[in-house]
C-alpha cells in the first residue's frame, strides 16, 4: 500500500516497530479518489498486519477501539495483567486531527464532549495532556500530545508539501511562495477546479494572475493612503497577502477538486 511519506517522522517509525500501533490517515474525504491507496498499514513490528479499508474519517472511529484493545490484548502486558485499563497515546505531526480524535471517540462511547482544545493551524495543543478516557468498556485513556515534526526535513518539496497541509504555520514558510507552489502542483496533477471557481480564461501557471483574480473575485481589497500634491488620497488596491491566504485555504477546505501530493 502506499504510505504518504511526507507526513511520516521516521523518527517516530522507529520508535513504533517495537509496539502495537494503528495509522489512522484522516481527511481522505480531500484526497484524490484515483490516488487512495487500497489498505492502511495497522500493527506494525511484528505484531502482524491488519488491514482496514480506507474510509472518511468519521467512519473509521468505530472501529479504532475495538481494533486497539485486539492489538494491545494479544500482547504481553509486562507484568500489568491485573491492571485491565489501556493507556495509548497519540502522536503524530502537527495539525493532522489528534485531538479531534480524542473528541471523537469520546462522544462516540462515552456520549460526552470535547476534552481537549482543537484548532485549524498548528500548535494548538502545546504539552502533552493528561489521560482523557474515551471508553468504559474496556476501559480506555487516550493521551494528547503536541505535534512532532523531524527536526531536519529530509527536502524542500516534503517542507512544502507538509506546509500546505498546514503542518507548518502559513507565516514561516509564506503564504505568496506556499501559493505559487500549490498552483504548480495542481496544474502538474491536472487538477483545474481553480479556473472554474475563480472564473479564469484557463489555467495559468503565473501565481501573481491567479491571485489578482482571487482578489476581484473573493472582494480580498484594502485601503492605502497615498500622498499627492494636493494631499492624502485613499486608493482602494488588491490586497495579494490576504488573496493568498484564501487560495491556501480553499484547497485544504477541498474547495479545488481532491487533491493528493504524495
Amino acid at each position: 500500500a502506499h504510505i504518504p511519506l511526507s507526513g511520516r517522522n521516521p523518527l517516530l517509525q522507529e520508535a513504533l516497530g517495537i509496539r502495537p500501533h494503528v495509522l489512522v490517515l484522516n481527511k481522505m474525504d480531500l484526497a484524490d479518489p484515483h490516488r487512495q491507496p487500497v489498505s492502511s498499514e495497522v500493527g506494525l513490528g511484528g505484531w502482524g498486519p491488519t488491514a482496514l479499508p480506507f474510509q472518511p474519517f468519521s467512519h473509521l472511529s468505530p472501529q479504532i477501539v475495538p481494533l486497539v484493545a485486539k492489538l494491545v490484548g494479544s500482547g504481553p502486558r509486562y507484568h500489568r495483567a491485573e491492571n485491565a485499563e489501556y493507556s495509548i497515546l497519540v502522536i503524530g505531526v502537527p495539525n493532522v486531527g489528534k485531538s479531534s480524535l480524542i473528541n471523537s471517540l469520546r462522544r462516540l462511547h462515552l456520549k460526552k464532549g470535547k476534552a481537549t482544545a482543537v484548532g485549524g493551524e498548528p500548535g494548538v495543543t502545546k504539552a502533552v495532556l493528561t489521560k482523557i478516557q474515551v471508553c468504559e468498556k474496556p476501559l480506555m485513556y487516550l493521551v494528547d500530545t503536541p505535534g512532532v515534526l523531524p527536526p531536519k526535513l529530509g527536502d524542500m518539496e516534503t517542507g512544502m508539501k507538509l506546509a500546505l497541509c498546514g503542518a507548518i504555520r502559513d507565516h514561516l514558510v509564506g503564504e505568496d511562495i506556499m501559493a505559487d507552489y500549490l498552483l504548480y502542483t495542481l496544474n502538474k496533477q491536472q487538477q483545474f477546479g481553480y479556473v472554474l471557481r475563480y472564473g479564469l480564461a484557463e489555467a495559468c501557471d503565473d501565481i501573481e494572475t491567479v491571485l489578482r483574480r482571487v482578489a476581484l473575485t473573493q472582494g480580498r481589497t484594502q485601503k492605502v493612503k497615498v500622498l499627492t500634491g494636493t494631499g492624502n488620497v485613499n486608493v482602494t488596491m488588491l490586497n495579494y497577502p490576504a488573496a493568498a491566504y484564501t487560495f491556501l485555504r480553499d484547497f485544504r477546505a477541498g474547495h479545488l477538486g481532491r487533491v493528493t501530493l504524495d
